[in-house]
């Protein structure tokens, strides 16, 4: 017999998205999610997100609980972060007899398009306690450069 996870929010998660997609076409903002890729549609689960924006950078925090980092993908293409990985299941046990399973498992894919003044070449990700953070710097204003007039 093979363990099969109900999940009652399955059409949920599927109305979430769908909403998400509207408010995401109407808003025209920053931190939009992508979600036109192969990864998203093939995605179990959805990994809770923070993002937050201090004076000199961004801080996107995602709560990763069970996962080890090696199971965990980061990218930007394009100006847009991705971050996709898999949480494994649980081993099915002969002896065991599972009552109830409510913790997410499978592939997950978040991606989000990064504002204008995000810095792409100084992303930094670190993993602690189950919690990703990924740091984006803003880039320095550019200042106009004073050019002096010489004598001809």
């Amino acid at each position: 017999m093979s363990l099969v996870k109900f999940n009652p929010t399955r059409e949920l998660l599927s109305m979430e998205r769908e909403l998400n997609k509207l408010f995401n076409s109407l808003s025209g903002r920053m931190w939009n999610e992508s979600k036109d890729s192969e990864e998203f549609e093939n995605a179990v689960w959805s990994p809770l997100t923070d993002v937050v924006e201090n004076d000199h950078e961004y801080l996107l925090k995602m709560d990763l609980p069970g996962i080890n980092k090696d199971d965990v993908k980061i990218s930007v293409v394009d100006r847009k972060l991705s971050i996709s990985g898999e949480r494994k299941t649980i081993d099915e046990k002969k002896d065991a007899k599972f009552h109830r399973i409510e913790r997410a498992y499978g592939k997950f894919y978040r991606t989000y398009s990064l504002p204008d003044e995000a810095d792409f070449e100084k992303i930094e990700a670190s993993f602690r306690e189950g919690e990703l953070t990924i740091t984006i710097p803003k880039a320095e204003e550019k200042k106009p450069k004073e050019i002096s007039i010489k004598l001809s």
